[in-house]
């Protein structure tokens, strides 16, 4: 099992943490996330190997929202 962190910018409400937790959570390998509104904060966990920061990159952008 491997955790990622990263720093999500732009998220204001509850409906920001949903959308980016539906992106992200549709990549392959994410066993579990956990994003934190008041920091920005997004954990990703897979079983196997870490997903591509470049995969979260992507999903955080198609949630309307930027990676730090």
């Amino acid at each position: 099992m491997t955790t990622s962190t990263y720093t999500v910018v732009g998220m204001t409400c509850e409906h920001c943490v949903r959308s980016v937790s539906e992106e992200v959570g549709a990549i392959p390998g994410v066993s579990d996330l956990n994003v934190d509104l008041a920091t920005g904060s997004l954990s990703v966990t897979t079983d196997a190997e870490p997903v591509a920061d470049d995969a979260v990159r992507e999903a955080v952008a198609e949630a309307g929202y930027q990676v730090a």
